[in-house]
């Protein structure tokens, strides 16, 4: 079977490296995908994947998004037509979703983010099935064009695909010129390129004046921050020079949280990754909670706080007590996903019935 996958994250590279590898074993002949984007080619590259670069990241003006995108199909038509393709996979991908249409190959869509209503709205009613974690309710779906019928859940979050047999690899703390014997607060921005969020976060990154206070309290503290786009990187230089470490590469992120004491995320996947690895995690995403985050927070096992003063006290409080607070959150960890399944087993059989 040849089937296609478009990869456009960092958490869709974690995620598809573990999928391509079981379809790989399967005997199912893989193509991939990707865009120009810093995180996704650097990641790509320190997975090992060989993937095909189509068009680019449209940055965060809805004009170029538009732009990027309809240069990206036409880019996608020539590279899909010459393949008989049986499927096609992507995570959201509007790209790749409208080509597979077009071609009349079915698409696979897979999605955690009902709140993205821009990708769903042009990627969900295109799609022969979509795939979800089952916190995400079904009729969450249906209002974007999709029958009940065609979605498929499983209980699991996203991360799991890649954190179930996850071990640690201590070259990260090398490259990051961490003390293994200190703690480690780790800080990931915000997702300010994101059409769901235009207009609702600050033009560099919030959480620069939240490490300022953190370090007035503690001015030792080992602070690492992994920025998503160049600017960010570029703001966070400028504004602390060498008083923390900061990512200015793809980074093994699961490595990192697993030596990190505390983390604070500005929303999406790592804020999951760390509250699933056991660390204490704090949430100060600019918007209304998603559905993955409203359920990580029922569990406790993300806490989330927008008040800066309030988030630095807590930041502070946790570190005191972090040995306690990380096995506590580990023991609910363990409880949450004893009984979860493995996504990539229900992706491929809905990726070999359908073909």
């Amino acid at each position: 079977m040849r089937i296609i996958i478009d990869i456009l994250t960092p958490k869709q590279c974690m995620f598809f490296s573990k999928l391509i590898e079981n379809l790989g074993e399967r005997g199912h002949q893989v193509f991939k995908t990707t865009r120009r984007y810093r995180e996704v080619i650097e990641l790509l590259k320190l997975k090992g994947i060989e993937a095909k670069v189509v068009g680019e990241h449209g940055g965060k003006e809805l004009a170029s998004k538009l732009k990027a995108s309809g240069q990206r199909i036409l880019e996608l038509v020539s590279v899909c037509e010459g393949v008989r393709l049986d499927v096609a996979v992507s995570f959201s991908s509007p790209e790749m979703a409208r080509v597979s249409y077009g071609l009349k190959v079915p698409h696979i869509c897979i999605n955690d983010s009902p709140h993205a209503e821009a990708v769903a709205r042009l990627t969900v009613p295109l799609s022969e099935r979509l795939l979800t974690p089952k916190v995400i309710p079904k009729n969450a779906w249906v209002k974007y064009g999709i029958a009940a019928e065609q979605i498929v859940q499983y209980n699991a979050l996203d991360p799991w695909v890649w954190l179930k047999d996850f071990k640690p690899d201590a070259r990260v703390l090398q490259d990051l010129r961490l003390d293994r014997n200190k703690p480690v607060l780790t800080f990931r921005t915000e997702e300010s390129h994101a059409a769901y969020l235009l207009g609702k976060t600050q033009k560099r990154t919030s959480i620069i004046p939240l490490i300022k206070d953190v370090l007035k309290e503690d001015g030792d503290l080992q602070i690492v921050a992994v920025p998503r786009y160049r600017e960010q990187a570029e703001a966070l230089r400028e504004a602390f020079k060498d008083k923390i470490a900061i990512s200015e590469s793809a980074v093994d992120g699961p490595s990192l949280l697993h030596y990190t004491a505390v983390f604070v995320g500005g929303g999406g996947t790592m804020n999951t990754e760390a509250a699933l690895l056991g660390v204490p995690t704090f949430s100060c995403y600019p918007d209304e909670p998603s559905r993955i985050e409203r359920f990580l927070i029922r569990k406790r096992l993300v806490t989330r706080e927008t008040d800066h003063k309030k988030l630095v006290d807590r930041i502070l409080a946790t570190l005191t007590k972090a040995d306690q607070e990380k096995s506590e959150q580990s023991a609910r960890v363990q409880r949450l996903v004893k009984d979860f399944e493995d996504p990539i087993e229900i992706i491929t059989r809905e990726i070999e019935e359908l073909a």
